[in-house]
This record gives C-alpha cells, sequence and structure tokens, in this order.
C-alpha cells in the first residue's frame, strides 16, 4: 500500500488527533478528524511539554510560539487552614529543576494546532464514530450524523473515555484504572489572578490551587482529593451532584477554598473527573489503533499525559511512513518504540500523588516544610528536594 492512497480517520481533535494529522499529511497520508464537540475547547488546564515534545514542536515550527504561551508559574504561594502562608519566587528554581519544560494552557495549544493543520487536514466537527466493520481491505466507519465513509485504518485519539477504543477493544473498566483521586477545573465568575501566579491551599488529601491565564488574568481553579472509590460517571456529569461533591470533599478548609466553592454553581465550564490511567497494552488490533490518552494516559493533572501524546503521535506517523503503510508492521513496531517509555510515564502518578495529596496532617506539615526551606538551600540540595517534578523530568525527557 503506498502512503499517499492511504486515509486514515482520527478520532479526537484535543492534542493528539491534530499532531498525529499533521504527521501522516506530512508523511503523504489523508488523515480525516472527526470530533464529537460542536467546536474546539476553549479554556481547560495547563499542561506540561517536557523536552521530547518541545523538540517535535520546534520540527512543526510551532515551539516559537509555545514558548511565547509559557504560563509556567513564576510565584507560588502556600495555603494552610489556621497556618502562616508561605511564598517562593520559583524563576530560579524552575529553570533549574525543569530545564526544557514548558508549561501551557490546553486550550491554546488545542487551537494552535488546529491552526497548524486545518488547511491540510479534514475536520469534522458535532459527529462522532457509531460503529466500525473491519475487513481485510479497510474499516467501514458509521457516524452519529454524517454519511458513512471507508477508511484503510482507524484511530481512537479520543481521550480517557474513547469511544474508538469501547468499539474496537472492549468496554472502559478493561482499561481504565482508577489510582485515587478526582480532579475538578473551572472558571470562578469574577476571579482574577496575575498570570504566573498560583496559590496553593494543601490539606490532607486534598488540594485547591487558583492561578492565572497569561491573555487576560482570567482566574481558573484546580481542586484535587483522594477518596477510595471512584465517582460514577453520571454523578460526575450531573450538575447539582458534581458541585454537591466537591462541596463535601473540601468542607471546613480555609484560605480561598470557600470562595471557589461558591463559585461553582455559576461555573459553566466545569471538568470533574477521576484521575486514572489507561492500560491497553496492545493499543492496536487489525486495522484500529490507539494514540494518546485513548491508548496510555499516564494520569490526568498528574501525569505528563501531553508530552506522551506528543511522542506517541510522532511515533505512530514515523512507523507508517517508514513501513510504506504496512499497518502491521508499523504498530508492532510503535508499540516496541513506545512500551518501555509509556511503562515508566504510568510510573509517574503514584508519586505525584502522595507528593500532591498528602495522607496525614503530619505530611502537610512536612510538605510545607521543604517549601520554607528551599530558597534557604543550596541548588543542588533544593533540586533534590523536588523529587517529584524531577522524577517527571527525567521519564518524561528519555523518550526513545
Amino acid at each position: 500500500m503506498e502512503p499517499r492512497s492511504t486515509t486514515v480517520l482520527i478520532s479526537g481533535a484535543g492534542i493528539a488527533g491534530p499532531l498525529l494529522a499533521y504527521w501522516l499529511h506530512r508523511y503523504g497520508f489523508t488523515p480525516v478528524v472527526v470530533e464529537h464537540a460542536p467546536a474546539l475547547r476553549a479554556g481547560g488546564h495547563p499542561v506540561d511539554l517536557f523536552e521530547p515534545a518541545m523538540d517535535i514542536a520546534d520540527q512543526m515550527g510551532i515551539a516559537p510560539w509555545i514558548r511565547e504561551a509559557d504560563t509556567t508559574t513564576r510565584t507560588l504561594r502556600l495555603e494552610r487552614t489556621g497556618r502562616r502562608p508561605i511564598e517562593l519566587d520559583l524563576d530560579r528554581l524552575s529553570t533549574g529543576a525543569t530545564e526544557r519544560h514548558v508549561e501551557v494552557m490546553r486550550g491554546d495549544l488545542s487551537a494552535l494546532l488546529h491552526e497548524r493543520t486545518r488547511h491540510d487536514v479534514e475536520y469534522v466537527f458535532g459527529d462522532s464514530v457509531r460503529s466500525l466493520r473491519e475487513d481485510p481491505g479497510g474499516v467501514d466507519v458509521e457516524f452519529d450524523h454524517g454519511p458513512s465513509r471507508r477508511f484503510d485504518l482507524v484511530v481512537g485519539a479520543d481521550g480517557t473515555r474513547s469511544v474508538v477504543r469501547r468499539l474496537a477493544f472492549g468496554p472502559d473498566d478493561r482499561f481504565h484504572h482508577y489510582v485515587g483521586g478526582h480532579v475538578a477545573v473551572f472558571a470562578p465568575p469574577g476571579l482574577r489572578v496575575p498570570a504566573g501566579r498560583m496559590t496553593v491551599h494543601l490539606g490532607v488529601g486534598r488540594l485547591a490551587a487558583v492561578y492565572g491565564t497569561p491573555d487576560d488574568g482570567e482566574g481558573r481553579a484546580v481542586l484535587l482529593f483522594r477518596r477510595a472509590e471512584e465517582i460514577p460517571a453520571e454523578e460526575r456529569r450531573d450538575r447539582d451532584r458534581s458541585r454537591a461533591l466537591l462541596r463535601a470533599a473540601f468542607a471546613g478548609e480555609g484560605g480561598r477554598v470557600p470562595e471557589l466553592l461558591a463559585g461553582l454553581d455559576a461555573a459553566e465550564d466545569l471538568y470533574f473527573d477521576a484521575i486514572g490511567q489507561v492500560r491497553s497494552d496492545p493499543w492496536h488490533r487489525g486495522r484500529i489503533v490507539l494514540a494518546g490518552d485513548a491508548g496510555y494516559a499516564p494520569g490526568a493533572a498528574v501525569g505528563g499525559g501531553t508530552t506522551v501524546a506528543f511522542v506517541g503521535a510522532h511515533s505512530l506517523a514515523r512507523w507508517l511512513a517508514r513501513t510504506g503503510g504496512d499497518h502491521a508492521a508499523a504498530f508492532a513496531g510503535h508499540r516496541e518504540e513506545l512500551r518501555d517509555y509509556i511503562g515508566r510515564a504510568h510510573g509517574i502518578a503514584p508519586t505525584a500523588m502522595r507528593t500532591l495529596l498528602p495522607t496525614s496532617a503530619a505530611r502537610v506539615a512536612l510538605s510545607a516544610a521543604v517549601l520554607r526551606a528551599v530558597p534557604l538551600l543550596p541548588a543542588r540540595l533544593w533540586r533534590a528536594l523536588l523529587s517529584t517534578e524531577r522524577r517527571a523530568t527525567r521519564v518524561l525527557s528519555k523518550a526513545p
């Protein structure tokens, strides 16, 4: 099969989907991206791009924009109920500790990738894959709204609750592994926070943070909390129930937490999900393959999933080009190349959960003591103390 004759349906227009579409088009394939949302999703939370992702962005010509849109926290304020706050200037710390690490708003990155590809790639918004029927020559795809079409290959890049994965591989509970916590992100109306500044309120098993966006200083809030059992999806999606659950999880906390909880009812953009990993190895079957969070999510808010999506999309496209569109050989080579890297990335979340969500008052106090000591220590020591971030940097920077 010649690459230029190969049509590839990509389900999902978030991060991994447009990335893969860019590289497939560049290598001579014909990608089509379908997205169930009616338009790109704005806003969201900051995502981390480590060195391998920035290397790929350099090759795409988008790295200068990403660096310009950097939202990396420069000033961190840690609050605890009944305790004196701690404030840190992170400029010198972040430079040494994170090497080529850039943080950017997810919605901005998604918009950039769409803009970079929209003139070369067909996008279909407001539709979703309904069924897949594979035969030796291709895959017949039925959509919820549009006409049926036939493709040579199908890629599920549609997130941790992937429709493609469910249709081709089986139900979510076979692949989605809960890691013991939940995350909520929203924009409380009227909240203003200077860009580059983050205030974190840390309690036992729960963390609330506010940060500013780079363009207009609109404040956004993140709530993280531990819970032994995963909250069912139908409860997280229910407007009243989701807000009640968040209020219960953070009851009794001080600082800005009551203000954030009061803003929940008026927030129209609440994202609320369980923190989980996707383990679907092998993440290909026949002519269907998974990419990004759909295949190997390392954990929302704690696992470096955006960098993994960059590396995975680039690897998949490169292997398809290298094999001349031989999907069986390409998928096998891609899996072999990425398997160890993804396994290491999956190891980040448990460590991050222990650091971000301490399980006792003593551990909360220890976290505060570490931050208070950082400015007083030589660089070698404070870098050692920032062990979680350094571990993520080491793991995610060693891409194949």
